[in-house]
């Protein structure tokens, strides 16, 4: 009774403005997106349309049908992209490698735009990675804890990954979600990171999820080359193959939310070993029956 679904177009200015005349909200959180970052190099096109244009139409209906409407605006680490400074913090210079980045970071600052042009109460959060079970599987980290998962179980002789030295910032998404409502419980508008300021490789996550289940990795080579090996049985359970490489890759994301600490009160609680052995469990259990989506 609590939740209705309305259909409408975001890439649509007057669809969006039927939407907030029929729902009449007195919060809008846009997380809408075009959100995987390898299908943004195919389809740069269609993820500007979705995931830039889509904020601006929902921000321009706030403008013209309520402007005391207050939004947000799903922001992303991926804009920082060839990083500038570490950590990274609200003030640091945007360098998105990506279409994703790019469609990401319009919307950001257009997100301000309306704030300091128009009035309009205007939250950005600069989310770094964030992670649960309920993750689809196209991400890396939870296509590790299936893939695991999978060899655990006797699904899957093997977890063929890309680029094992990207660093990254994962927290877990519930915290992150409350992060978001925080923001627009504020006095103020503002931009604000949510992160946990440690970074991990996905070799270190892959090793993490691994341990979870019982067993510990070896790894060997470089780039291409490298393996994971089985220490008990010697087995290769990972291998690098190129095609999960990404065109132009964001080597390292960290990022401090002290800001949001300050101002919101919110921090991160659970330990990145947490999360991932939270993320195994429920893959195990999932493929144990027989419905891993």
């Amino acid at each position: 009774p609590d939740l209705h679904l309305i259909e409408y177009d975001l890439t649509d200015l007057g669809s969006s403005m039927t939407l907030m005349k029929e729902a009449a909200p007195d919060e809008v959180y846009n997380l809408a997106a075009q959100s995987f970052v390898g299908v943004s190099f195919n389809q740069p096109d269609a993820t500007a349309q979705i995931t830039a244009m889509g904020a601006l139409h929902l921000l321009e209906a706030i403008r013209l049908t309520n402007p005391k409407i207050r939004f947000y605006q799903a922001s992303t680490s991926e804009m920082f992209g060839k990083v500038q400074a570490i950590p990274q913090v609200e003030e640091t210079p945007f360098y998105p490698r990506s279409p994703y980045g790019v469609a990401k970071l319009f919307a950001h600052w257009m997100t301000i735009n309306y704030r300091e042009s128009y009035g309009i109460f205007g939250c950005s959060g600069i989310l770094f990675n964030h992670e649960s079970p309920l993750r689809g599987r196209e991400f890396v980290t939870r296509k590790i804890t299936d893939g695991v998962a999978k060899i655990k179980l006797g699904k899957a002789p093997i977890l063929e990954l890309g680029n094992l030295d990207a660093k990254r910032d994962w927290g877990f998404a519930k915290e992150y979600v409350e992060g978001m409502w925080l923001m627009l419980q504020a006095e103020e508008a503002d931009s604000f990171v949510l992160a946990t300021n440690r970074t991990e490789t996905v070799r270190d996550f892959v090793d993490m999820a691994f341990k979870a289940a019982g067993y510990e990795l070896r790894f060997e080579g470089q780039n291409e080359h490298e393996v994971g090996i089985d220490t008990s049985t010697g087995k290769t359970l990972v291998r690098v193959n190129q095609k999960f490489y990404r065109p132009a890759e964001v080597e390292l994301l960290i990022g401090n939310p002290a800001r949001a600490k300050e101002k919101l009160g919110w921090e991160p609680k659970t330990t990145l070993e947490e999360l991932c052995k939270m993320m195994v469990e429920a893959d195990l259990r999932r493929n144990k029956e027989g419905h891993s989506f």
